[in-house]
């Protein structure tokens, strides 16, 4: 009953098997470098981008569709929570992917 309560008021209610997985979920990715969260065609297309190579080319490189290459500058930007290309480029450039003369 006290389970209801807790939820009519608006707050939220876990059992504590959930709320445990939960927390390690969390603690397993605090402190991660976001760039480790990516798969390795996820670094390819980051890479590309940033190297300044539009859509179609990067698709042509991995051959793949465009809409595949989208799908995954979009988990990207999810990923490490950048929002546009240009923030993309900076990223890179801090990690070491690129130089700011590639």
């Amino acid at each position: 009953m006290a389970k209801i309560r807790v939820v009519h008021q608006g707050d939220s209610y876990l059992y504590p098997s959930v709320a445990s997985v939960l927390i390690g979920d969390y603690l397993q990715h605090v402190g991660q470098e976001p760039y480790d969260s990516l798969t390795n065609r996820e670094r390819e297309v980051l890479k590309l981008v940033a190297e300044g190579r539009s859509s179609r080319e990067t698709a042509d490189r991995l051959c793949v569709s465009i809409k595949t290459v989208l799908g995954h500058r979009t988990k990207i930007m999810g990923k490490m929570d950048i929002h546009n290309r240009t923030e993309l480029v900076k990223y890179a450039i801090r990690k070491g992917l690129i130089t700011a003369d590639t």
